[in-house]
C-alpha cells in the first residue's frame, strides 16, 4: 500500500514538473485592453507560425499590468506586459525595488481615445472644454468651484442636444483613462482660472461617469443598448465597430488614421510593451513573440496590425524602436524622465 502511495505521490510529481514545463514554453502577457488587440493578433499568429504554443494574454489595463510586472521575478510573474503609455518613473522604481532591473521598451505605433457614440445618433463634435465640464467633479460656476451641477449636454453649451449626460470609460488602473485624464481633462482646466493654472483631472462620481472596466467591448456593448449614451475607448474599437459607432471631432478634428499619426488629432497617444529580461533563459518563445511583433510585417505601413487599427509610426521611429528590441536594450530611469 505504502509502494502503491509512493509510486503514486512519484507520478504526480512528475506530471506536476512537467505541466510547470509545459506553462513557461507559453510566454505570459498581461496590461492595456487597448493594446490586447494587437497582442492577440501576434499571439495567434505566434502559435500559428512558430514552434512555441500562443501566448497567454490577460487584459488588466496598462497600470494593473505594470503592477503584476514589476511584482519580481519568476514564473508567477508575467514576461511581458502591454501599456496603452509610456511606463511612469515610480513604476520603475518599483519593478527595482522587486529585483525586475533589465526590462527592455518596445514602441509599437499610435492610438486615439475615441469619444464615440451609436450611430442611431447624429454626429455631435465636442471640444475638450465642453468634455471637461460634462466630466469634471467640481467646475467653475460664477467664479466659483462647485460639485458638477449639468445633468444635460445642452447645458454646458446650448449648441449641443438636450441628452443626458452618461459616459462610459475605463479605470484608474488603465492606460486609457490615464491619457484621457492627461489629454482632455488637465489640457483643458489648466487654461482656467478657477483651478489656478493646474490641470484638474477628478471625475465626477455621481453617476454621469460609468466605470466599465478594462474590457472596451462592453463599453461597445453599452452603447448599443443605451443610445444617449457616449463611450471613451481606443480608437481601435471604434474602426472595429464603425457598423454600429460614430466618433466625435475633438476641438475640429476627426479620429482618423492621418490625424492620429501626425499629432493633429489631440487625443493621441504613444503604445508599448515592456519586456522583461530576466526572464529570457526559462522563456525562450519571449524573445521570438518580442521580434514578430516589432517585424514589419505587423508594424509596417502595410502591416497586418494596421488593419484592425493600429496606426504606424514613421518608418525612421520604427526601425529604432525595432533596433531596441533586437538589441534587448535595457531601460533606464533617465529614459522615462
Amino acid at each position: 500500500m505504502n509502494r502503491i502511495l509512493k509510486t503514486t505521490a512519484i507520478a504526480a510529481a512528475v506530471i506536476g514538473v512537467a505541466g510547470v514545463a509545459q506553462a513557461r514554453e507559453q510566454a505570459r502577457i498581461v496590461g492595456s485592453s487597448t493594446v490586447y488587440p494587437f497582442a492577440s493578433y501576434v499571439a495567434e499568429e505566434f502559435g500559428a507560425t512558430t514552434e512555441y504554443p500562443t501566448p497567454v494574454i490577460e487584459s488588466t489595463g496598462s497600470g494593473g499590468g505594470l503592477r503584476l510586472f514589476c511584482n519580481g521575478v519568476g514564473d508567477d510573474t508575467p514576461d511581458i506586459t502591454n501599456a496603452s503609455r509610456r511606463m511612469k518613473p515610480s513604476e520603475f522604481e518599483r519593478c527595482e525595488e522587486n529585483g525586475v532591473t533589465d526590462i527592455t521598451e518596445a514602441f509599437i505605433g499610435y492610438d486615439g481615445i475615441a469619444f464615440a457614440q451609436s450611430n442611431a445618433n447624429e454626429a455631435m463634435d465636442v471640444t475638450r472644454e465642453q468634455i471637461f465640464l460634462a466630466l469634471a467633479a467640481q467646475v467653475p460656476v460664477d467664479g466659483e468651484l462647485v460639485d458638477n451641477p449639468y445633468t444635460q449636454w445642452s447645458e454646458i453649451d446650448d449648441a449641443l442636444p438636450a441628452r443626458e449626460i452618461a459616459v462610459y470609460g475605463p479605470p484608474t488602473t488603465s492606460g486609457t483613462r490615464d491619457a484621457f485624464e492627461e489629454l482632455v481633462m488637465e489640457a483643458a482646466s489648466e487654461e482656467m482660472d478657477a483651478y489656478g493654472g493646474e490641470g484638474y483631472t477628478d471625475i465626477r462620481t455621481d453617476g454621469a461617469f460609468i466605470d466599465a472596466g478594462e474590457n472596451d467591448n462592453l463599453i461597445v456593448q453599452r452603447l448599443a443598448e443605451n443610445t444617449d449614451a457616449f463611450g471613451i475607448f481606443g480608437y481601435s474599437f471604434l474602426e472595429e465597430n464603425a457598423d454600429t459607432l460614430i466618433g466625435s471631432s475633438i476641438d475640429g478634428v476627426a479620429p482618423t488614421p492621418d490625424a492620429i499619426g501626425s499629432g493633429e488629432y489631440p487625443v493621441s497617444r504613444s503604445m508599448f510593451f515592456y519586456i522583461k529580461n530576466q526572464h529570457a533563459d526559462e522563456v525562450p518563445a519571449m524573445y521570438a513573440y518580442a521580434d514578430l511583433f516589432m517585424s514589419e510585417t505587423m508594424i509596417g505601413d502595410l502591416g497586418y496590425l494596421k488593419g484592425i487599427g493600429l496606426i504606424p509610426a514613421p518608418a525612421e521611429m520604427r526601425e529604432e524602436a525595432r533596433q531596441d528590441v533586437e538589441n534587448r536594450e535595457t531601460l533606464e530611469l533617465a529614459d522615462l524622465k
